[in-house]
């Protein structure tokens, strides 16, 4: 048994320090030391520096020696906004939005979120997690260690229980960790339209404290949306969330300019999500609130809306995690190398703030920068080896995963010659 494992001269790590987010100007700054080598105790990093520095009084002889030269050396990316588990598929559904057709004529037709609810209130706990643990093993192929997940696709109590404790199961079952979220105000079944203010009573009332007492859910979620749910119920929602202890996170702001950036400011949320149409004065207040803005381009993408504003935000200091957002319906992927590509070639990130959206920040906006998103020491040792000398090829091999080797918690988990 090794004591430990050492990553040897890497020609650059990219240690993306910090145990903050990183706002503005500051996601620039990746803080590479060339020639470098990690030292991994106990699953953390333990030294970071060069290779003498890192071994001085060690015996090799107790160590897993990594040769990294010619390679550059990242945090494992992290994942913070995704809709992992839900039952069946909408690839009609895809072909049909292709063809121009419109939302409300998927919906007519049975499809849109409607269709995940049933088919996922008709899946089984193992059909679940099989289905689950199969895109979690693809993720891992991208570099990711970390994720989110959230449920909404049951819409009922025992649906969305059934959601939150699949992901529980697969936190246990696989190497990524899965930070769960519940998501019960995610949309209402068409025989609940116009009781969006009952349904949300229902939730705080019956479903909220349940979740709570059972702690299957760190972060609570709403889908604050003209039509969906609206100011007044969403913070009814939060408000009673805030009181139970929940951390919170928002869909805000992505089909109409709402408001909601500006209700995350105000209940201090973890993280607003999407804000392809946010405001300049929701910019500011989650500037001034601390408040993470996590863009998602996959699904502007998928479904030809313009990407949010992310130069914008960067440049008024607001501090920027990206996504895939993968789910059934609106974005059918999760795809990391697809994200860096679409931040970089039409939302005019920078690779440097790319590369810290998905790492330090992406960590923040899952409350989890002090222990994972960067090289730091005493951080958990969750790290990415890139086959290629420089970070710059992470996005200059546009569309293709870079990633040779994942290490999660000082552990290989993957590696590109076999998984």
């Amino acid at each position: 048994m090794k004591k430990g494992t050492i990553i040897k001269n890497a020609n650059q790590i990219v240690t993306v320090s910090g145990f903050q987010a990183k706002k503005g100007k500051e996601m620039n700054d990746l803080g590479i030391i060339e020639n470098g080598s990690i030292l991994i105790e106990n699953g953390l990093i333990e030294k970071v520096g060069t290779f003498d520095q890192i071994v001085n009084g060690l015996n090799l002889d107790e160590y897993e020696i990594i040769e990294a030269k010619g390679k550059t050396v990242t945090p494992g990316f992290v994942d913070p906004h995704t809709h992992v588990v839900f039952g069946g598929y909408r690839a009609d559904e895809y072909s049909w939005r292709l063809r121009g057709d419109s939302y409300v004529d998927i919906m007519n037709r049975g499809g849109g979120i409607v269709k995940s609810v049933t088919q996922t209130r008709q899946s089984s706990f193992e059909e679940l997690v099989k289905s689950g643990l199969r895109r979690l093993d693809s993720m891992v192929r991208f570099g990711v260690t970390t994720i989110e997940g959230k449920s909404g696709y049951g819409l009922d109590f025992d649906t969305e229980i059934k959601q939150l404790k699949v992901m529980k199961k697969m936190n246990q079952m696989h190497d990524i960790d899965i930070i769960t979220t519940f998501l019960g105000p995610h949309a209402v079944m068409p025989e609940d339209k116009g009781k969006e203010k009952e349904v949300i009573q229902w939730i705080n009332n019956e479903v909220l404290p349940f979740v709570k007492k059972e702690n299957l859910a760190e972060f609570v979620d709403i889908f604050t949306e003209k039509n969906v749910f609206e100011l007044e119920e969403s913070r009814e929602y939060l408000k009673k969330a805030s009181e139970l202890g929940f951390k919170i996170k928002m869909h805000a702001d992505e089909i109409f300019p709402l408001g909601g950036a500006e209700l995350a400011a105000e209940f201090g949320a973890t993280s607003a999500d999407h804000l392809l149409k946010v405001s300049d004065k929701g910019i500011q207040m989650m500037k001034e609130n601390n408040v993470i803005a996590t863009l998602l381009p996959l699904t502007a993408f998928s479904l030809k809306e313009e990407y949010a504003r992310a130069r914008d935000m960067i440049d008024s200091g607001l501090a920027v995690a990206l996504a895939t957002d993968l789910n059934p319906g609106s974005c059918f992927s999760e795809s990391i190398p697809l994200v860096i590509a679409l931040a970089t070639v039409y939302m005019k990130m920078t690779p440097e703030e790319t590369i810290t959206a998905l790492t330090l920040n992406a960590a923040a906006a899952i409350d989890r920068a002090d222990t994972i998103g960067s090289i730091d020491v005493g951080k958990q040792a969750d790290l990415l080896i890139h086959e290629f000398e420089s970070y710059q090829f992470i996005p200059y091999h546009f569309g293709v995963s870079t990633v040779e080797t994942v290490i999660k918690k000082g552990k290989i988990i993957y590696t590109k010659d076999g998984y």
